[in-house]
This record gives C-alpha cells, structure tokens and sequence, in this order.
C-alpha cells in the first residue's frame, strides 16, 4: 500500500472520529420525528473540502451513522450513512469545480456548502416521509434541519478559516 493510500485511510478515520463526536456531544430533539439537530455537519462540510471525494464522502458517513446508532437511533443509521456521504460528495465536486474555474475559495465554499446542506434537509425529508413513515412529521422536521444546516454552515466556514489560516488545510491537500 502505498503511503498516500494510507494517509488518505488515517485522514478519513480521523475526520469520520470527529464527524462521530461531533454529531453526538449536542443532540436535541427534532419537531415531528424521532431525530435530533447537531453540530455534525460542519465536519461533513469539512471532510468535504479537506479530504474530498470518496475518502471525505466515507469520513462523513461513517461517523455520522455511527452516531447515530451509539445514541440509539438505529433506525436512521442507513439514511444518516447515504445523505451524508453525498452531501461530501457533492460538496468537495462543486468546490473543486468552481476552484478549476477560478471562482474564489470562499465562494465555492459558500456555494458548495448550501449545495450540501440542501441534500442534507432535503433527504431527511425523503427518508422520514418515506421510508420512515413520519408523513407531516417529516415537513415539521425541515424548520429543525434548516436551524442545523444553517448553524453548521457558519460553525463550517469558521473553522475552514481558522484552519487555513493556520496553514493546515495546506498540509492535508498535500497528502489527498
């Protein structure tokens, strides 16, 4: 194996650690539904734009859906795995295509990030509408994700910053 490889598996371990921590240290209960809001997102928005593609979209699904199951919501842990691995996904995509354009970094994340947190609202709304059931529970749920998805897009940007400034995303893109 390569040591690319494996930075790539020890970066993806990590940030899937934090994801887990993250989503877990504050859950409060959602309107509607058996779920809860967290402060999750903002390491799947990170894992996105360090990480990147199926590595950060792996970061961010496992440590949310492992989160999920510890706290004994097992019944979201294939829905929470999904979503989060795609807003990543979709995030580091859109980020890394604005940079190839030349839109600014702050920009992309900007964009990249609403982007993420649409499939996050939005498939939340799928899976509780439908999968689990919730029906009108599940459109009470979207004000609760929306209070999230803002919160984690601005915990997000902060700590993007902090840590580029700090020369650490550098550092990580060097070895991803």
């Amino acid at each position: 194996m390569k040591t690319n490889q494996v930075t790539k598996i020890v970066l993806t371990a990590l940030f899937a650690a934090m994801a887990f921590v993250a989503t877990y240290i504050i859950r409060v209960p959602t309107v509607g539904t058996n779920g809860y809001v967290n402060i999750g997102d903002t390491i799947v928005l990170l894992s996105a734009w360090m990480i990147g593609g199926v590595y950060g979209g792996l970061a961010a699904g496992i440590g949310s859906a492992l989160s999920d199951f510890s706290a004994g919501y097992g019944m979201y842990v294939p829905g929470t795995f999904v979503i989060k691995f795609l807003m990543a996904v979709a995030a580091y995509i859109v980020f890394n295509s604005l940079r190839k354009a030349t839109v600014h970094k702050i920009i992309g994340y900007a964009i990249s990030g609403v982007l993420a947190e649409v499939i996050m609202v939005f498939g939340y709304f799928l899976y509780e509408s439908t999968l689990l059931g919730y029906g009108l529970g599940a459109v009470l749920s979207v004000v609760s994700n929306l209070i999230q998805a803002g919160t984690c897009l601005v915990l997000g940007y902060i700590l993007i910053g902090i840590l580029e400034g700090a020369k650490v995303t550098v550092l990580i893109r060097k070895y991803v």
